[in-house]
């Protein structure tokens, strides 16, 4: 059996608030630290049927990276709903829910900007 380490570090403020956050990953092509601005990591505890989730961003995570990265991530939740489930119906339904979200966050943008 393989084990396989993945290691996450964030550099704090002194108020506590991420200011850089790195990974790696021990079977990674990637000879150095990977840099990230945010970062969504969940567990499914059996027990207690229930997600325990850590969401951390930098300083210098923008608004609109922030939209991107909902949005990345909410179709890459239905394409892994998709492999585990085979459930069209409801993996599309979420595909269109990013697509929507997307979408409003988009004309919010160019509302505020005409401002």
């Amino acid at each position: 059996m393989h084990n396989s380490t993945i290691n996450i570090n964030v550099l704090l403020d002194k108020d506590k608030v991420p200011q850089q956050i790195n990974w790696n990953a021990a079977d990674s092509t990637a000879d150095m630290d990977q840099k990230a601005k945010a970062m969504m990591l969940a567990f499914w505890d059996g027990a207690d049927k229930s997600a325990l989730r850590i969401d951390l961003w930098t300083k210098d995570m923008m608004v609109d990276e922030m939209a991107d990265f909902y949005y990345q991530t909410l179709m890459g939740m239905a394409d892994s709903y998709d492999r585990a489930t085979h459930n069209q119906e409801l993996v599309s339904d979420l595909k269109n829910f990013a697509k929507e979200f997307y979408k409003k966050f988009r004309d919010q943008q160019q509302k505020e900007n005409k401002l």
